[in-house]
């Protein structure tokens, strides 16, 4: 079982702690897989019968001394094993796809980044095409997660809603549990962006020349944003009012100057496609 703890707002000893001091240096793309959805899942009011390949996406936020990682894809290792593919993949019109090799291994060495230096990661909520690379988490770096999102995940959601408890519920993994809006370093905060699950999370990052902030799922593709249209799934049928509050608190933020809000599964994002 899993290490949990509740944690409060940046600070001093926090900064020291996973030596995120100073302002992030920059942001790395990643695209950890993809995945076929019908846009009628990712856009509100979307055509049931049109289907997108959407990447599947992440980000390291890099700092002079250590890094950050945001979301992680799938679990390479299950999508590999027909058996236990089976098991969690087994649903009509979907399927998971991944490049060879270990796509966040890969692009983390790529970027030139080392596991060692990773301070904490966080994932936006807890889907399997999120928390799958949670398995490359070493212990010393703790996992940021909404307190929502943590509950929904361990007492509620299973296989079904495509929640996978083998990613997270880790012996060796760390989890620091946070309570709505939240500094967690120098130029990274997490939003609450709940809806799209219960504890759904977004992050602004906020860089030298700009702020680039990752709806990750409350805004699936950059129509969402534009349109000011949700994301057309909620893990709970009672969670459209806070889906639409989330995507319409995006829509403000791509409106205020030097902000660029970041769609999480937008096959035509020009970031996805430079990853």
């Amino acid at each position: 079982m899993s290490t949990v703890a509740s944690c409060g707002a940046f600070d001093e000893t926090w900064a020291e702690r996973f030596a995120l001091l100073g302002a992030p240096r920059k942001l790395v793309p990643l695209v950890l897989g993809y995945e076929p959805i019908a846009e009628s899942l990712s856009i509100a009011g979307g055509r049931r019968d049109r289907f997108l390949l959407e990447p599947v996406t992440g980000a390291a936020i890099v700092y002079d001394d250590a890094w950050f990682l945001i979301d992680t894809g799938f679990d390479v290792d299950v999508i590999r094993d027909p058996e236990r593919r089976r098991q969690r993949f087994n649903y009509d019109s979907y399927t998971a796809v991944v490049p060879p090799g270990d796509p966040l291994a890969d692009q983390v060495a790529a970027a030139g980044l080392s596991w060692g230096a990773l301070a904490a990661c966080a994932v936006s909520h807890l889907h399997g095409d999120h928390s799958g690379g949670l398995r490359l988490v070493a212990p010393h770096a703790p996992m940021l997660v909404q307190a929502d999102e943590w509950s929904f995940a361990v007492d509620v959601a299973g296989v079904r809603d495509v929640y996978f408890r083998e990613d997270y519920l880790r012996p060796d993994l760390h989890v620091l549990l946070l309570d709505g809006d939240t500094v967690i370093a120098p130029g990274l905060t997490a939003l609450d962006t709940r809806g799209h699950t219960p504890g759904h999370q977004s992050f602004r990052v906020d860089l030298a020349d700009k702020s680039i902030v990752l709806a990750c799922d409350a805004a699936d593709l950059r129509e969402c944003i534009e349109q000011v249209r949700p994301c057309g799934f909620t893990a709970r049928p009672g969670d459209a009012d806070a889906a639409l509050a989330a995507i319409q608190r995006l829509a403000a933020l791509d409106q205020e100057d030097g902000v660029e809000v970041w769609p999480g599964h937008d096959p035509d994002w020009h970031a996805w496609q430079r990853a």
